[in-house]
């Protein structure tokens, strides 16, 4: 080997290096990416099982699932039978006696609440006042009578005492209801039978025929079919559905 020879042999040896590092750094970078490739779809699925587990399935609502719902849950699902109760009462008053339905819902509702306090039975507070005064509330007789359930007020002043007094309270649909109906209740307790402490309310005790009680619980009992036909069919509407016999029965007085 001469000297000339010796710097030549030197490069070829540098440029074999140089190649060998170029394919070990090839080799290097295929693996690098063929890592990166396997950690890619590996995250890639563990983001999709995370995914899923954090995504609430849809539930299938079945009879047995509802019936294993809590009671409050239940509750407010279903409608109150009162509710129901009183919605049909006021429809069918509103028709009967041509009166605004939300204004029948309102006196329905304190007729229920009335009752409830003083233990009478809200269909008769509500007969009382519908052959009363069909449901007026600034309705005024001759005699004196005033409002909802034709009370006198010069007779019960004590009973209107706690309302402010009967010139402001009288006509108050929700006071002249009460007061009617805890008149009716004292009456109640003072003859000890239904028939005479309605003739009494209508200052009738000398009618031997009972003639206004005669009308109140015939009153009552169109109101009674009225919910009579709500328990055979909930969604039913009295008014409009009901054979051609039982729309005489509920309509049967209304003139």
């Amino acid at each position: 080997m001469t000297a000339k020879s010796a710097p030549q042999l030197t490069q070829a040896q540098q440029v074999h290096s140089v190649l060998s590092v170029v394919g070990v750094s090839l080799v290097l970078f295929a693996v690098a990416v063929a890592l990166w490739n396997g950690v890619t779809a590996l995250a890639k699925q563990q983001r999709g099982v995370l995914s899923a587990a954090a995504t609430p399935k849809p539930v299938r609502i079945t009879a047995e699932a509802g019936a294993a719902l809590p009671d409050a849950a239940d509750k407010a699902m279903t409608k109150s039978p009162e509710n129901s109760r009183i919605r049909v009462l006021a429809d069918f008053l509103a028709k009967r006696y041509k009166v605004s339905q939300a204004v029948t819902l309102d006196l329905v509702t304190i007729a229920h609440t009335a009752g409830q306090q003083l233990g009478l039975d809200p269909l008769l507070i509500i007969a009382v006042m519908a052959i009363e005064s069909r449901f007026n509330p600034i309705a005024e007789s001759v005699a004196g009578a005033k409002g909802l359930m034709q009370v006198i007020p010069k007779y019960h002043v004590d009973k209107f005492q706690k309302y402010g007094g009967e010139q402001y309270a009288v006509f108050d649909p929700e006071t002249n209801i009460r007061v009617g109906a805890q008149i009716l209740k004292d009456y109640l307790a003072r003859t000890g039978h239904l028939d005479s402490a309605l003739q009494m309310y209508a200052g009738a005790l000398d009618d031997q025929e009972d003639t206004y009680t005669g009308k109140v619980m015939s009153e009552k009992e169109r109101l009674q079919q009225a919910l009579r036909m709500l328990r055979k069919a909930p969604n039913r509407r009295p008014d409009v559905e009901a054979s051609r016999e039982e729309r005489i029965t509920l309509a049967d007085g209304a003139a």
